[in-house]
C-alpha cells in the first residue's frame, strides 16, 4: 500500500525535497483560501507528503516530490510583469531550487527569516552570518537580485549591514510585536537606504516537530527522528501592475542524518 512505499522510499532516500505547487489555485478548488500561514503549512502534508509516493518512481538518493499539474512555472513572456519573491528560512546549507523550480533565471528579493533559538538565547551577527554568506554568494551568482531581513531591531541591523558584503535591502518588522516601528530602526534605516516592511507570518515558517509530524503521517512506521529540514521557502509571484498574488507556494528541502 502507500504507507509501505513510502517507508521504503524514505528508508532508502538521503534527501528529501517538496514542492507545494500553486496554494492559490488549490484554494480556488477548495472554495476556501488558508487563514494564516500555519494553514498552509498543513496544506504541504495535505498535498505533498500524501501524494509523493505516487509520483515518484524506484528508489533514489533525492526524492523530489512534487504534483507537476498544479505547479504554475513563469513563461519568458511574462517575466517583466510579475515579481517573484521569497521568505526562506535556512537550518543548514542551501541547495537554491527555487529558480528551477519556477523557471525563472532570478528570483526578484528574498528575505531571510532566522530560525528560533531555544528558549533565553538572544539572536547574535553570528547566528546569521552563515545564512547571509550563501544568500550573498546566490545574488553573485545573479539567482537573487535583492536580499532582506526580518525582524532585527536596530542594533543587530546595523551590525548586519556593516559586516555584509551585500547589503540588506529590507527589513521586515512583525506587527503582532510592534505597533508602531521604534524611532532608532526607523531612522537607522532611511539613512541607509533600507525599505522597512510589516508582516503577520509566525516566528518559524515550518518547525523541526511539523516536519517530523508529516512525516510520520506520511509514512507511518518510519523512524523520523534522524531527518532534519534544511531549507524551508515561502515564494509568491505578483502581477505588478495589478497587485494581485497569481502563485504561492512553499519549497522544502530535508536530510537525512546519522541515527
Amino acid at each position: 500500500n502507500g504507507t509501505d512505499v513510502a517507508n521504503m522510499m524514505l528508508t532508502h532516500a538521503k534527501t528529501l525535497r517538496l514542492h507545494t505547487g500553486n496554494l492559490v489555485n488549490r484554494s480556488r478548488l477548495r472554495k476556501k483560501c488558508p487563514g494564516s500561514p500555519s494553514e498552509e503549512v498543513g496544506l504541504i502534508k495535505i498535498i505533498t507528503l500524501m501524494t509523493y509516493f505516487s509520483v515518484m518512481q524506484g528508489f533514489h538518493d533525492t526524492l523530489d516530490c512534487s504534483i507537476p499539474q498544479v505547479t504554475d512555472a513563469i513563461t519568458p513572456e511574462e517575466r517583466e510583469e510579475v515579481k517573484v519573491s521569497g521568505l526562506s528560512s535556512l537550518y543548514s546549507g542551501l541547495s537554491y531550487l527555487g529558480c528551477q523550480t519556477l523557471a525563472v533565471s532570478q528570483l526578484d528579493s528574498v528575505i531571510i527569516a532566522p530560525t528560533v533559538l531555544p528558549e533565553g538565547d538572544g539572536l547574535t551577527l553570528a547566528h546569521l552570518q552563515p545564512a547571509w554568506e550563501e544568500l550573498e554568494s546566490l545574488v553573485r551568482s545573479q539567482q537573487i537580485a535583492a536580499i532582506g531581513t526580518s525582524d532585527l531591531d536596530k542594533d543587530l541591523l546595523e551590525q548586519l549591514y556593516n559586516w555584509a558584503q551585500v547589503k540588506p535591502s529590507s527589513n521586515q518588522v512583525n506587527l503582532a510585536s510592534c505597533c508602531v516601528m521604534p524611532p532608532d530602526l526607523t531612522a537607522f534605516a532611511k539613512g541607509f537606504d533600507i525599505q522597512l516592511l510589516t508582516h503577520s507570518d509566525p516566528k518559524e515558517l515550518m518547525s523541526a516537530a511539523t516536519f517530523q509530524q508529516a512525516l510520520q503521517e506520511g509514512a507511518q512506521d518510519l523512524n523520523v527522528t534522524n531527518w532534519r529540514l534544511e531549507w524551508v521557502l515561502r515564494y509568491s509571484i505578483i502581477v505588478k501592475s495589478r497587485g494581485i498574488i497569481k502563485s504561492k507556494g512553499y519549497l522544502v528541502s530535508a536530510r537525512k542524518v546519522n541515527p
